[in-house]
């Protein structure tokens, strides 16, 4: 089984001491000096490992508006820690190259031009050695920075920088795996990725239910969270009932059978819009063979494993299968509610299979909460009550997004392990499929 290897066994749960920090006040113990280094260092290297695998062909390309160029995530991440880690805090620092600004700043409209989104595939130049080095030069100065203590302004940007980070090595996946199943010759990024072991079928859907009430949203406690995932407040929830797992690509087969693609009356207006336009009979990377449905996977052309989660699905297709199934999707408080209660575990990246894996044994309590696929909510990605953008640059990371975007929970199965949460909050527009997104169905009591 493939596992990415980190440094000597430093992750962020170890490193965390669990003494805790309050944001913006102190230094989080454990973001001193070594520490600090090894965990930078891990999440740099893991990000290295997975692009080790690419040609300067392969990472240069972009096959999509919406996908990035593998050799373009690795050197935003590296700009980002440069511009606003380094040059401020980091006297004496001397950039790599000046032009870098504009060919790899993606949306901060505060800190100058940006070469734009859809053309990042024309950047044959810099070549991905000139990237490597890149980012061997701003990993030299970090570590620079690490050598003494860090105040409460760099520790907090250097830990912004890890996640934001982690974050684009689950794009790099994705994004990869879109181009590749653009290629004709439909080729694999990791040929060995295991196989599942055969288990037993997951036995339908069981509904548990959960007492409404008033509840506490958002994030809790001194640890690492994004910035739209608080301000924490009480949100009142009527008595509903959620799957005990995600809709399986057995059940999609039998949406799919029944018409569920023609029926307008299970559609969403704008998704029925986009149904018509686009041609969607199925999921993305979905293709029927004479030897039964096939998808394309980050291990090349596979079959359709029944079991498995469906994936590829956009907040249209989720919803109009909910409808199909006489439920509908949960809010992100609910499932943030159900999710408070269940281990921080699941078939993440670290997993080493890189696909979503059948539930197995199902048993009365929630499974497949994290890890897997991303579930899509119906709830709009909108600022929590007393939400308000940081001061500076950083005010650019999530606030100016919170509009046309759904909200999707619980990672998937290309999130980096140690990196999702109850609170975490992922956003993407209705009918974005190429990010590993799935369903989890809910109701009523």
């Amino acid at each position: 089984m493939w596992v990415v290897p980190m440094h000597d066994a430093v992750t962020y749960d170890a490193l965390s001491d669990g003494t805790g920090v309050d944001h913006l006040r102190q230094t989080p113990r454990w973001m001193r000096g070594k520490d600090a280094a090894a965990y930078f260092l891990s999440i740099r290297d893991r990000t290295n490992l997975l692009a080790s695998r690419l040609s300067d062909a392969d990472a240069t390309v972009q096959s999509m508006p919406d996908a990035s160029p593998a050799k373009w995530h690795l050197a935003h991440t590296t700009w980002f820690f440069e511009t606003l880690l380094l040059e401020p805090h980091l006297r004496g620092y001397r950039g790599f190259n000046r032009s870098f600004g504009l060919l790899f700043n993606s949306y901060y409209e505060s800190l100058g031009a940006r070469h734009p989104r859809a053309l990042r595939g024309l950047l044959t130049r810099p070549s991905l050695d000139t990237v490597l080095a890149y980012r061997t030069h701003v990993d030299h100065a970090v570590m620079l920075l690490c050598s003494g203590d860090l105040n409460a302004e760099t520790a907090q940007l250097l830990e912004l920088g890890c996640h934001h980070e982690q974050q684009h090595q689950e794009l790099l996946l994705t994004d990869i795996l879109h181009l590749f199943a653009n290629n004709p010759l439909k080729p694999a990024y990791f040929e060995d990725l295991p196989v599942a072991r055969a288990g037993p079928t997951p036995t339908s859907n069981q509904y548990i239910g959960f007492s409404g009430g008033c509840v506490g949203i958002g994030h809790e406690g001194p640890s690492f969270c994004f910035d739209c995932e608080g301000p924490r407040h009480r949100v009142w929830l009527e008595d509903y009932k959620l799957a005990n797992r995600l809709v399986t690509n057995r059940e999609w087969l039998e949406f799919i059978a029944d018409g569920g693609y023609g029926n307008p009356l299970l559609w969403l207006s704008e998704g029925w819009a986009t149904v018509q336009q686009r041609g969607w009979t199925a999921p993305l990377y979905w293709e029927r063979t004479l030897d039964g449905w096939r998808t394309m996977t980050l291990a090349g052309p596979r079959a359709i494993d029944p079991d498995a989660p469906v994936t590829h699905i956009s907040l249209f297709e989720a919803d109009a299968c909910a409808r199909w199934s006489g439920m509908r999707l949960p809010t992100e408080f609910e499932w943030e509610n159900a999710a408070r209660s269940v281990p921080v575990t699941g078939n993440f990246a670290d997993s080493g299979f890189l696909a979503p894996q059948p539930a197995g044994e199902t048993t009365a309590q929630p499974c497949q909460m994290f890890g897997d696929v991303w579930e899509w909510s119906l709830s709009a990605f909108a600022p929590y009550p007393g939400f308000h953008s940081a001061e500076g640059a950083v005010g650019e990371y999530n606030g100016k997004f919170m509009s046309g975007q759904f909200v999707l929970r619980g990672g998937s199965c290309v999130s980096p392990s140690g990196h999702v949460r109850a609170s975490y909050r992922n956003f993407f527009p209705p009918d974005a499929r190429w990010q590993f997104s799935g369903v989890r169905l809910a109701a009523d009591s």
